[in-house]
C-alpha cells in the first residue's frame, strides 16, 4: 500500500419525506479491511492525479466577513486528542448538512472522512460521494441492480495536510480541493462549510515559472537545442512533482538546471517581477507549453512540439501563417483521399 490508513468513516446526508436533509450519523469507523483499503487506494490515487486542483487554507474571507471555523475547531480538537475521531466527523457531517441546506440543487450524498500517512505526510480526505446504479451476476447468475459509490466521478473532494496545516502557520495551500468542470463556484459550498479560503493559485504559478524560463534561455548564450533541453529539463522536474503529489521547490529547479551547466536561474527568477513563491503546486498542463504549441480556434486545431518551430514549422508573424514541412502520415492520407475526391 501507498497509504497507511488511520481511520475512515461514511456517513450519509439525504431528503426525508418532507424533502428535508437529515444526516444519517454512522455510530463507528469503517472496519480498516480489504474493501476500504481498497477504496482509498483508488481515491488517493485518483485524487493525487487530477489536474487543475485549488489551494487554500483555513482562514478569512475577503469582504464577506470571517469563514466558519466550526470545521478546523473540531479538527483541532481531534488532533490535540480531544475529540475522537467518530466525534468529530459527526461534526462534519452536521456542519456538511447546515450548509447544503442553503442550497436547493442539492440531493445530499455520502460523506467520507479517511485519516492516513502517505510520503511522512498527515492527510484528512474529505468527499462527498454519489452512488451509481450499476448491474450485478448473483451466484444463481441472476442479474440485479445494485447502488455503488460512483468513486471514479469524484467531484467534490478535498485533502488536507495535517502535517503542513500544523506546522506552517504561514502556509496558504496546505488544503488542496478539485474545481470541477465547470469551475470554482461548484464547490463554494463545500469549501465554505470546511471554512476554506483559495489561497495559492497554481496556474498562475506555473505562468509565471514558465514565462521565467522563456526570459532566461532568452536571454542566454545557449543554442537552440540546448534552449530547448532546458525548457524539457523543466518539464520534466515539474511533471514528477506534480505525479508524486509534491510541491515545486524553486531552488531544487535551479540546482537541477545548474547541474546540467544553466547557472544563475534561481537569482534569475527570484531577483525579476515574476512574483514566484519559494514553493507551490506544479500545474503539468501550463507547463506542458514549455514542450508544446498547440491552439485551437475558427474550426482549426493545431499542436506541434516546440523543437519543431524554426525547423518543420515556420511561422510568419506578418502573414499570420505558419507553414508545415513534412505532413503527418495519418493527415496526409486523409488529405490526399479527400483531394482525389474532389
Amino acid at each position: 500500500m501507498s497509504i497507511q490508513i488511520d481511520q475512515a468513516i461514511i456517513h450519509e446526508i439525504a431528503q426525508n419525506s418532507d424533502g428535508q436533509l437529515n444526516c444519517r450519523l454512522r455510530p463507528q469507523p469503517l472496519l480498516n479491511g480489504a474493501a476500504v483499503e481498497a477504496m482509498l487506494e483508488e481515491l488517493h490515487s485518483t485524487y493525487t492525479s487530477k489536474g487543475g486542483k485549488g489551494f487554500g487554507f483555513f482562514g478569512v474571507h475577503g469582504d464577506d466577513g470571517e469563514a466558519n471555523p466550526a470545521f478546523s475547531e473540531a479538527l483541532n480538537r481531534y488532533r490535540s486528542n480531544e475529540m475522537g475521531f467518530v466525534e468529530f466527523s459527526a461534526e462534519a457531517g452536521k456542519l456538511l448538512q447546515e450548509e447544503l441546506g442553503k442550497y436547493d440543487f442539492s440531493q445530499g450524498g455520502f460523506l467520507l472522512l479517511a485519516s492516513y500517512t502517505a510520503l511522512a505526510s498527515d492527510y484528512l480526505f474529505v468527499a462527498l460521494l454519489n452512488a451509481k446504479s450499476s448491474m450485478t451476476v448473483l451466484d444463481d447468475m441472476e442479474l440485479t441492480q445494485v447502488n455503488s459509490l460512483d468513486l471514479s466521478n469524484m467531484q467534490l473532494a478535498a485533502r488536507i495536510d495535517l502535517t503542513e496545516w500544523q506546522q506552517d502557520k504561514e502556509s496558504r495551500k496546505y488544503i488542496s480541493f478539485i474545481r470541477g468542470r465547470a469551475g470554482r463556484k461548484v464547490a463554494d459550498f463545500f469549501l465554505d462549510f470546511m471554512g476554506c479560503v483559495e489561497g495559492v493559485n497554481p496556474k498562475v504559478q506555473n505562468k509565471s515559472l514558465m514565462n521565467a524560463v522563456e526570459d532566461f534561455v532568452a536571454g542566454s548564450e545557449l543554442t537552440k537545442e540546448e534552449r530547448q533541453q532546458c525548457r524539457d529539463k523543466v518539464f520534466e522536474f515539474c511533471s514528477e512533482k506534480f505525479d508524486s503529489g509534491n510541491d515545486i521547490q524553486l531552488k531544487d529547479l535551479a540546482d537541477e538546471l545548474a547541474d546540467s551547466g544553466m547557472d544563475s536561474f534561481y537569482d534569475f527568477a527570484t531577483g525579476g517581477d515574476y512574483e514566484l513563491d519559494e514553493e507551490f503546486p506544479a500545474d503539468k498542463s501550463t507547463l506542458r507549453q514549455l514542450k508544446k504549441f498547440s491552439g485551437t480556434g475558427g474550426g482549426v486545431t493545431v499542436s506541434f512540439d516546440g523543437g519543431h518551430l524554426g525547423e518543420r514549422v515556420i511561422y510568419d508573424p506578418v502573414s499570420d501563417t505558419l507553414l508545415i514541412k513534412g505532413v503527418p502520415a495519418n493527415l496526409k492520407d486523409q488529405l490526399d483521399r479527400r483531394l482525389k475526391g474532389e
